[in-house]
């Protein structure tokens, strides 16, 4: 019966987003009402349950802060730089710009922004190129594959807190499968180009790995380097300028000027944040001792700063401003209740008594149930903070109970977990809404599904070989 509870929310969660008739507020409202009596019943008799319950609700709120604001500095940021967003190209489609357009700029813009922008830009790319329907939408998600450094990670920064977990080591053990599934995601888009009826020479496939390579050893080496908040955009951005600059170089002073001004924001957003972490202990609010301070150089006031800055020189800057903050309200209210929900498992130690159970039932085969469960998570909620806050506390016990290095399982779930999230039901639907022409879900996951398999395989390896 106590074991029952203590799974119950969970339960409720993962099979009310699965229904596809509830949406996540009330989802998570609903597993936070049945996190009551699952934290009633994993409490020690010492500890009473309203006390506990106010307690982390204060805590949680203070935890959310931080994603919360990352989130909505980057919609700022978003409606500051989006004219410059746009895609304007009205040329063939080729193999090399079909390339371009999602697996290197589209991740640039989802690095840099989140909420599934790289996505939007890459579709909105292929159209211009003549390129529809399914394939088209394939193609558009393949840009969501750097997630775990989306919008500056708030994701992965989330996930980190909430089980007290250095987020530069959880980023860095993402880093490994993350990088070497980029590389497998080559194939998958020549085999999309196929199916779009565009034949990818040898020569070009050649090209596209050589670049692949170039991100991928700048997404796994830089963990070592720089904080974990700029590596996608570094990772991305440095061979996007290149290709960029193959495909049609500035032939004049005007083009020049042109392509300065598209890339400044992001430059200057880059060197503000390589700035901010540069400064040694500075001033910080901590209202918790063992919870993570929230610095004055915190990347959500650095990218709100450079947001804020931005948007000064548009016209109808306010109202840009408000526009981005009400997109952004919904995603911070789940985001919010999606931490209260792991603080109150997490706490209760309802959390540690699920991992433990899984772990003596599974028993050698445990850590191989992590990637498994974390794909589901990002399938069901569609988000990285979502999958992370979830289930990622039950991954570190889980991982912990199996006697593996902390933050091995942590790192593994983040990367397919948020693997997940790029091909989730939200996205999906949100893709085949753009596209509004009769394209379903099951179209993208039929096209999609030798990368779906090659995450759980990277994800198993990775538990084999890391541990």
């Amino acid at each position: 019966m106590t074991l029952a509870l203590q799974a119950l929310p969970l339960l409720l969660l993962i099979g009310l987003l699965f229904s596809g008739r509830v949406a996540p507020v009330p989802a998570v409202l609903t597993a936070l009402v049945a996190a009551i009596p699952a934290a009633l019943v994993s409490l020690p008799g010492s500890i009473g349950l309203p006390g506990f319950l106010a307690e982390q609700i204060l805590r949680g709120a203070y935890l959310a802060l931080q994603p919360m604001g990352v989130v909505l500095a980057g919609l700022l940021f978003h409606a500051a730089v989006s004219g410059a967003e746009a895609s304007k190209d009205t040329e063939a489609a080729t193999p090399r710009r079909i390339f371009i357009a999602t697996l290197l700029a589209g991740c640039f813009l989802e690095s840099v922004t989140g909420f599934g922008v790289g996505a939007v830009f890459a579709l909105a790319s292929l159209r211009g190129m003549g390129i529809i329907g399914a394939p088209a939408g394939a193609m558009a998600l393949l840009a969501l594959c750097l997630i775990p450094w989306g919008g500056l990670g708030p994701g992965t920064l989330l996930g980190a807190a909430l089980i007290g977990q250095p987020a530069q080591e959880v980023a860095r053990i993402t880093a490994l499968p993350n990088a070497l599934w980029l590389l497998l995601l080559g194939p998958v888009l020549w085999r999309l180009c196929g199916t779009a009826g565009l034949a990818v020479p040898a020569a070009e496939k050649r090209a596209q790995m050589a670049y692949l390579l170039a991100v991928a050893a700048l997404l796994f080496g830089c963990h070592w380097l720089l904080p974990f908040e700029v590596i996608g955009v570094i990772a991305t951005g440095l061979p996007l300028v290149f290709a960029l600059w193959r495909l049609a170089p500035p032939q004049d002073g005007a083009a020049w000027r042109k392509a300065m001004a598209r890339l400044a924001p992001y430059a200057m957003l880059t060197v503000a944040l390589l700035a901010a972490r540069a400064v040694p202990n500075p001033p910080a609010w901590q209202p918790f001792a063992d919870l993570p301070a929230f610095p004055v150089t915190h990347v959500s006031l650095v990218l709100a700063s450079v947001a804020l800055l931005l948007l000064a020189r548009r016209a109808g800057a306010l109202g840009l401003a408000q526009g981005a903050l009400k997109r952004g309200a919904r995603p911070a209210l789940i985001m919010l209740l999606y931490v209260l929900l792991a603080r109150w498992m997490g706490e209760s130690g309802a959390t540690a008594a699920l991992a433990r159970e899984a772990a003596a039932a599974l028993g050698p085969l445990a850590p191989y149930a992590v990637p498994p469960l974390g794909l589901m998570a990002g399938i069901v909620t569609g988000t990285n903070v979502g999958s992370n806050a979830a289930l990622m506390p039950v991954q570190y016990k889980l991982g912990l109970a199996a006697g593996l290095p902390p933050v091995l399982a942590p790192g593994v779930h983040n990367f397919v977990g948020a693997a997940g999230a790029g091909m989730s039901f939200a996205v999906t639907a949100m893709i085949c809404g753009l596209l509004a022409d009769g394209t379903k879900p099951v179209q993208l996951w039929r096209l999609l599904w030798p990368s779906l398999a090659a995450v759980l395989l990277l994800g198993w390896g990775a538990m084999a070989f890391l541990s």
